[in-house]
């Protein structure tokens, strides 16, 4: 059985350090499942994954720190009023905070996320990350994951000590959400000016979502000259408009997530799936998420009696997948660690 030429051609100028084109990646997209190309697609991706990351993957921990009925009305987030999950607002108090820190710190976590909703005060926000900062190792990596923001609300978030944040256009924006595309992008600006790294992900994918849209997402993101890229399935929430779609597989994500891995060119070295699972970590991924506190996938007030798993549970996975672990701070959130 011979390869599609074309799709062996997109592949073999990446590994040339070609990056491809909208074209190039919906032929990607459009390759049927299961096929032998399907797998020369993984394949590949995986190889160049361990190539650019040394064979390193990584697991950064995130904390959620409130949670609410988020007017931004995500459909698919658990947080989103219109959802009707949490009808109160719960915040995370500082000492809890302090403490999931720290445990993630002692588990071997190479970064560490705060995530708050999108309608949380950004100010109460550094506050707490300031309080958070001084209990922490010095070198300790902190990522703000948080609703949109300014240059000067940048430069807070700089001052806090997080060195980069997490954003993304996500799927269906400004149709699925009541944030428009230009003002995430604005946000995104905001951090490139105040010196703040980026992470995106191709999010929240799910069975309706057109090849055209996937493919618009991911360029959308190497736009942002990421640290790293990657993909992420929509988790149904119970009651919600988009549960009726369902979710896609972990196979059809892995298959996904490696066309991104192969969409952001050879020289990235981070490259996410999420929720974390093994068939992701052999076509693509090489970081993944433990999670604590709030999750605008769960339904659970504290995501790690939900869906959250632990760093122990992640760092299985990917010794699983024959990964070795990256050791002390993360080297994907790092100045020398961009897309060109």
């Amino acid at each position: 059985m011979q390869l599609d030429s074309k799709v062996m051609d997109i592949v073999a100028r990446v590994f040339d350090s070609h990056l491809p084109t909208r074209e190039e990646i919906i032929t990607l997209l459009n390759i049927a499942p299961h096929s032998t190309e399907a797998g020369f697609v993984m394949a590949s991706a995986d190889a160049i994954n361990r190539t650019s990351s040394n064979g390193k993957a990584e697991i950064h921990a995130q904390i959620g720190v409130n949670l609410s009925p988020c007017p931004r009305n995500c459909s698919f987030c658990s947080f989103a009023a219109k959802n009707k999950v949490f009808t109160e607002r719960n915040e995370l108090p500082v000492e809890d905070a302090i403490q999931m820190a720290l445990k993630a710190e002692e588990d071997g976590a190479n970064s560490i996320f705060f995530m708050a909703t999108g309608d949380f005060s950004l100010k109460k926000f550094v506050e707490i990350s300031k309080e958070v900062k001084t209990n922490l190792k010095p070198e300790t990596v902190m990522i703000a994951n948080v609703g949109d923001f300014n240059d000067e609300e940048g430069r807070w978030l700089k001052e806090a000590g997080y060195i980069g944040m997490y954003h993304a256009v996500r799927m269906g924006e400004g149709r699925e959400t009541s944030i428009s595309p230009e003002v995430r992008l604005r946000t995104v600006k905001a951090a490139r000016d105040t010196e703040l790294l980026i992470g995106t992900c191709v999010e929240p994918i799910g069975p309706e979502h057109s090849v055209d849209e996937i493919a618009e997402k991911t360029l959308i993101g190497r736009d942002m000259e990421p640290c790293f890229s990657g993909a992420m399935r929509r988790i149904s929430v119970p009651g919600s408009e988009l549960e009726k779609f369902g979710m896609v597989s972990e196979y059809r994500m892995a298959f996904l997530v490696a066309v991104v891995r192969i969409a952001m060119g050879r020289k990235l070295i981070g490259n996410c799936t999420h929720e974390p699972n093994i068939l992701g970590a052999t076509a693509g991924a090489n970081l993944f998420w433990a999670e604590v506190g709030t999750n605008p996938r769960d339904t659970e007030v504290d995501t790690s009696k939900g869906r959250g798993l632990n760093i122990e549970s992640c760092i299985d996975m990917f010794r699983e997948a024959d990964f070795d672990m990256l050791s002390g701070p993360s080297v994907i959130y790092s100045q020398d660690n961009v897309l060109y």
